[in-house]
């Protein structure tokens, strides 16, 4: 756990070196065995001084998450972190100089550890960082980090580290103060050891600058001027960012405000009091849940067939080179891999390359990436309109038109070039988002080999890939697809084939239930802001113009084609056929939707709105629906269409759908995802809420068999 030394000149090292891990944590037993090494060290007078240093690659990655998002009992952690804040102070005002030798990543609880040592020396490391990590997951750096690194760094430099979660490097981290010196790879434990020696031969006590008489803050206090403006701007903007749905941020401003106002150890006692609200909330249980150990899960490909050899690519073919196509094409060369870009002319093609030209060029312009790294990049991509280009492709990925004729068609042409290939064992996958992956494979002389991979748009920036199993895709299949999406760096959620899938499905439902309150009569700017509100990123009107008003009519023709008598008119659809079929306004692509986007000036609310779909007021003359009540609708449609896909094993996991929806389509982490926040509200308060909403709304809010078992028998969907 730690190893400790003293060295002839009295100079002891405490070494973190947390057993059977790559990286330090820190937890009940880490933190344990690091008070009881200083409080040997400073009781023992024969040590002069202490070195803090790591035996692995890194310094500290931060606090053990599983310990934090299991404690229940806030009186035992508030009183544990109030003890880890006495060793602390202990080790500032022992009289012995104690270095910090940063050899990597120092990140959360490390740095704090580093920011409790006198001085902090870190290695010129390019790929270590430094920061406060937290509030990502829904808390704060409670070990200290927010009133340390304001007093040493000033309020306005602290505040995108603890606020923001920034990561910086180490000749930044001293340039803010919160680190004294870098020193070349391998020598930071010479030059720590070294302070303390010098320190020693002047004689003089270590002090940190808090506890120095006269000690200020640098740029000024919370009550100073420049405090006070900082304060209320980063306020405002909190305000603005959050709606006030992620306590963390909001936490972490009052503690510097209160903490700053007074002396450091009053500043550590309101720290913990606002760390223990933050780990015993349902908001950090949710985040750390889903967007730590969920996508940890996904990233490990932890629902990958067993027995299959990992699939090593080199060679991928893409067809269509549209702005979906071309994303795919820029994430697959960025992965090292060979991109060949196919569409039905040469020009098309060239344009697809000519886009990802575009986005590098963007990041050559702000410095992230060299000219000539750029080149070699789009030398991986080859434009063509020639399917024998295909040939030893290991997966072909097409996303054409969403048409079975067309997507039928190229199955047929890529196979006939693969088939051909001395070794015809490549994937053939559809990007398709809504058409079931099965009905698609009939097209294909290899049903086995075919799957689909549903990627997000923009697809060299957005992190999901939504991977769905048709009848007949084989395991092998299934975990060869699993290896590229992981070697192109996105997460992947693994799906079973239905209409919509997972994402597409239960995405629609959010747009569609503000259609269907307009269609009610509630105000459209109502709609929009309940969605913000809500936490969602984009309102539902604004989100219909986002991915087109057109496709949504067009998604619920083709449904009613399939399937014939057995298909439900929803509100979504009447309004989605007047906006196109009758008013010609198809959303942002046509410069008309929900909303006007003249060319010289922002977007706002089209006036005809009111004339086509009148406003209701109650007898009151207010708005026949509150604002919580709009809200309560666009997250619960959500949830109960997941818990549809559940049942019908559409999802095989509820963290999945939880992955799925934050990463898909920025479902609010803060809830935990549709499955998260049902889990939050428990199963019985979740059935009579679905109850009263189907009671006044219709079916579509209908608690399923499996939520009303589940409430039952007491159950929720994740351990407590």
């Amino acid at each position: 756990m730690l190893n400790y030394t003293v060295d002839a000149e009295g100079i002891a090292t405490v070494e973190f070196d947390y057993p059977e891990k790559s990286q330090n944590i820190l937890n009940a037993k880490s933190m344990g065995a690091y008070a009881d090494a200083m409080q040997k060290a400073l009781a023992d007078p024969a040590v002069k001084g202490i070195v803090v240093a790591s035996a692995k690659k890194d310094f500290i990655a931060g606090g053990d998450l599983a310990e934090l998002g299991a404690a229940t009992d806030a009186a035992a952690f508030h009183a544990s972190i109030s003890a880890w804040h006495k060793l602390m102070r202990a080790i500032e005002l022992g009289g012995k100089p104690v270095a910090a030798a940063l050899n990597g990543t120092t990140l959360g609880g490390g740095m704090e550890v580093a920011l409790g040592c006198h001085y902090r020396v870190a290695a010129d490391n390019p790929k270590a960082r430094f920061g406060f990590p937290e509030v990502t997951l829904g808390l704060l750096p409670g070990a200290g980090g927010t009133q340390r690194l304001p007093r040493l760094a000033g309020m306005m430099a602290a505040a995108p580290l603890l606020m923001e979660g920034k990561r910086i490097k180490a000749a930044e981290a001293q340039k803010i103060g919160m680190i004294h010196a870098v020193v070349t790879v391998g020598a930071e434990r010479t030059a720590a050891r070294q302070w303390v020696a010098d320190t020693l031969a002047a004689g003089t006590k270590p002090l940190q600058p808090w506890d120095m008489k006269g000690a200020k803050i640098p740029g000024g206090g919370p009550n100073t001027p420049n405090g006070m403006q900082m304060l209320m701007a980063a306020n405002a903007m909190l305000r603005e960012k959050t709606c006030d749905n992620y306590p963390a941020p909001k936490h972490i401003l009052s503690c510097v405000y209160e903490g700053l106002s007074t002396n450091i150890d009053t500043g550590l006692a309101i720290e913990a009091r606002y760390f223990t609200n933050l780990v015993m909330s349902p908001v950090s249980k949710n985040m750390i849940r889903s967007l730590f150990f969920g996508m940890q899960e996904a990233n490990k490909l932890a629902s990958r067939p067993a027995g299959v050899p990992t699939q090593k690519y080199s060679k991928i073919g893409m067809l269509g080179a549209g702005m979906m196509g071309a994303g795919i094409a820029m994430s697959t060369a960025t992965a090292g891999m060979a991109i060949v870009l196919l569409d039905t002319t040469q020009e098309a093609a060239e344009k697809g390359k000519d886009y990802a030209r575009k986005q590098w060029s963007k990041q050559v312009a702000k410095g992230r990436m060299t000219a000539d790294a750029m080149e070699a990049l789009l030398a991986r991509i080859h434009p063509t309109a020639d399917y024998a280009d295909l040939k030893s492709c290991e997966l072909v990925i097409e996303a054409v038109f969403e048409k079975r004729e067309i997507k039928a068609d190229v199955t047929k042409k890529a196979e006939a070039v693969l088939l051909a290939d001395p070794a015809p064992d490549a994937i053939f996958a559809s990007n398709t988002s809504t058409l079931p992956i099965t009905g698609l494979a009939e097209a294909s002389a290899r049903p086995a080999n075919f799957i689909g991979l549903h990627f997000f748009s923009p697809a060299e920036k957005m992190p999901l890939v939504e991977i769905i199993v048709g009848k007949a895709t084989s395991d092998a299949t299934l975990a060869r697809s699993m290896d590229y999406v992981r070697a192109i760096g996105k997460t992947p959620i693994v799906v079973n084939d239905s209409r919509g899938f997972y994402t597409s499905r239960v995405f629609g439902t959010y747009v569609s239930e503000g259609m269907a309150l307009l269609e009610e009569g509630v105000p459209p700017a109502l709609i929009d802001k309940a969605g913000l509100i809500a936490g969602m990123p984009v309102g539902p009107l604004a989100l219909a113009d986002e991915v087109s008003i057109e496709l949504v009519h067009k998604i619920a023709q083709q449904t009613r084609a399939d399937l014939g008598s057995a298909y439900v008119e929803r509100a979504a659809d009447r309004v989605a056929a007047k906006m196109v079929a009758d008013l010609g306004r198809l959303g942002r692509k046509s410069g008309a939707g929900f909303y006007d986007y003249p060319a010289d000036g922002p977007k706002h609310l089209w006036s005809g709105l009111a004339q086509h779909f009148p406003v209701r007021v109650g007898a009151d003359g207010t708005a026949a629906l509150t604002l919580e009540q709009i809200v309560e609708r666009l997250i619960l449609v959500q949830s109960v269409e997941t818990v549809r896909c559940l049942e019908e094993k559409v999802l095989r996991a509820p963290i999945d759908a939880d992955v799925g929806a934050i990463l898909g389509w920025g479902y609010p982490p803060f809830r935990g995802g549709p499955i998260g926040w049902l889990h939050t509200l428990g199963s019985a308060k979740s059935v009579a809420a679905l109850d009263r909403l189907a009671e006044q709304n219709g079916p579509r809010f209908t608690p399923p068999k499996l939520l009303r078992d589940m409430a039952a028998r007491g159950e929720n969907f994740y351990p407590a």
